[in-house]
């Protein structure tokens, strides 16, 4: 199994970074759109 995620690794190095920043700022719209109601 290990094996298989450092090869996934590799093998997706050129997209790894843009795919973290996109997965982050999906997470934060999502804390953010279920904390809006708070303030309105």
């Amino acid at each position: 199994m290990a094996r298989q995620i450092k090869l996934t690794f590799i093998r997706s190095r050129d997209t790894f970074i843009p795919d973290m920043i996109g997965a982050t700022s999906l997470m934060v719209m999502l804390v953010g759109a279920l904390h809006a109601p708070m303030f309105f």
